[in-house]
């Protein structure tokens, strides 16, 4: 929540502010919430913030000289200039315009300063790719946007788990789709695992069908009893019911065919149940012949929860075969719930939003300004989390190191090692707030009030966060859209060329 001084307001303002807050609160979309929100920034005083350019958190005299440069290359028809100009420039986070800090001084937006630059660099490339830009013929245009997006990398949306509770996912995919900003990137792990998977095996008007929760409510757990746990020393649940329905919801695709099908990149992280291995992660590239619903399977399989599975592949004549055949699989949020480093190493991220419901983190998730806030007070609380995980650590690989003899004690020591060591936070941050009901929901079948419950919530944690988002995501989706329509007006072309000769 912003902060604002109200000690200059009178009653009716306040009044005013107070009711503002409550219709905020009660928003039913975004465009509502946002509506809302600007209001507020209006009532609060907040509004001149963002009109005064100077913050100590970014570069606001280089970016002001940059955009006056800009318009004026523009307006001299320096075309050439122009486009060296725009890509030596080409960074989402130039100038440190991505801070976290310049994104929570008021209830929606930033600096007017940012938001005039965003906007000038993407009508600049928009203006390189029409046709008044002549020092540039369609093709040179096509391998300009080509290195210009290759430059800018792209986001990635990485889905924690959380068993139930992953519900939450789906509200932040339905507003992030809605506002056209949904990554083409994704990973997920555990209930991450199948919002990710679901994302990867639908098209966009199969995935807005998902969405709306129709089919979605089947049971995908069936507790055992306590006969049935001692006498094959399985999981508390029954692995063949979480099959079935990830089967059913998911279908029969490989990850090759699921991108052929959805152009989604999904990653799916999964750990050998030998805790001497470290976690993967499954995807096109890494394992194109790889069921998803087999890679989701093994993802869900949480320790003492589901037994170990193995992974199934699909030869080319649909025949399944193992998957590294002597190797069983585990749930890998345990020890990788983020796989930030690896994915951007495969797809150039530039940067990633992380979704966060796992019970075991989102009470200990700070915001962004507790986070970033590095004034005298905050020293206490920085210095005593930063022992805390160090001494837990050190305790966990002391009982580790001695304790080597004792099989199963060495595995909940490797995922509390896993747990504590990883780290759950992403560029942008849409986390889940919990109750006691949230605890209880994490081992049941969601019914109908459930999933739209939590899905709501998912949403309302993401429309403070669409600004930001967008602010990030403009000018990589600019450079995508222009590409696009070149590519199109150059098959155009050459059909038409085509169809002369005949």
């Amino acid at each position: 929540m912003p902060i604002y001084n109200d000690a200059h307001l009178n009653g009716h303002q306040r009044y005013l502010i107070a009711s503002l807050k409550r219709d905020l609160q009660h928003a039913e979309n975004y465009n509502e919430w946002k509506t809302i929100a600007q209001q507020l920034d209006e009532a609060t005083g907040l509004e001149a913030w963002k009109f005064d350019n100077t913050s100590p958190h970014y570069g606001y005299p280089f970016l002001a000289q940059r955009l006056v440069r800009m318009k004026r290359l523009i307006e001299n028809d320096q075309q050439l200039d122009l486009a060296e100009y725009l890509r030596e420039g080409l960074n989402f986070d130039i100038a440190n315009i991505a801070h976290p800090l310049l994104y929570n001084q008021t209830f929606t937006g930033t600096k007017k300063l940012i938001e005039d630059y965003v906007d000038s660099m993407s009508k600049a490339f928009a203006h390189i790719a029409s046709d008044e830009f002549t020092a540039f013929n369609r093709a040179e245009k096509i391998e300009y946007f080509e290195g210009a997006l290759k430059a800018y990398g792209q986001p990635a949306l990485m889905f924690s788990g959380g068993a139930t509770l992953g519900i939450f996912h789906l509200g932040v995919c339905k507003v992030l789709y809605e506002q056209d900003l949904l990554p083409k990137v994704f990973s997920g792990s555990s209930a991450g695992a199948i919002m990710a998977a679901m994302l990867a095996t639908h098209n966009d008007q199969e995935l807005m069908d998902f969405i709306q929760g129709d089919g979605f409510i089947d049971h995908a757990f069936k507790y055992r009893s306590i006969y049935q746990i001692l006498a094959d020393q399985g999981g508390l649940a029954d692995i063949g019911t979480l099959k079935k329905f990830l089967i059913a919801n998911l279908g029969d695709y490989t990850f090759e065919e699921a991108f052929a099908k959805s152009g989604r990149h999904c990653s799916i992280v999964v750990a050998p149940y030998s805790t001497g291995y470290n976690p993967r992660i499954m995807n096109e590239i890494m394992s194109p012949e790889l069921l998803v619903w087999s890679a989701t399977l093994a993802s869900c399989a949480i320790p003492f929860f589901f037994p170990p599975v193995r992974l199934k592949t699909k030869r080319h004549d649909g025949v399944y075969t193992p998957y590294m055949a002597n190797t069983h699989w585990v749930d890998g949020s345990v020890r990788s719930d983020f796989p930030q480093i690896r994915m951007a190493r495969l797809y150039n991220i530039n940067y990633s939003i992380a979704c966060q419901v796992n019970p075991h983190v989102v009470p200990f998730m700070q915001s962004d300004f507790q986070r970033y806030r590095r004034d005298l007070l905050s020293w206490p609380s920085r210095f005593i989390r930063h022992q805390a995980k160090t001494l837990s650590m050190q305790g966990l690989d002391f009982t580790r190191n001695n304790l080597s003899s004792f099989p199963l004690i060495q595995r909940v020591v490797d995922h509390g090692y896993g747990i504590v060591g990883q780290r759950y936070y992403g560029d942008i941050n849409i986390a889940a707030k919990y109750n006691l009901n949230h605890y209880l929901w994490m081992v049941k079948n969601p019914d109908k009030k459930i999933f739209k419950q939590l899905q709501k919530e998912g949403e309302r944690a993401t429309w403070s966060k669409i600004s930001r988002i967008e602010m990030h995501a403009r000018v990589g989706k600019t450079i995508e859209h222009c590409l696009t329509v070149l590519k199109s007006g150059q098959q155009q072309h050459q059909g038409s060329a085509h169809e002369h000769q005949l």
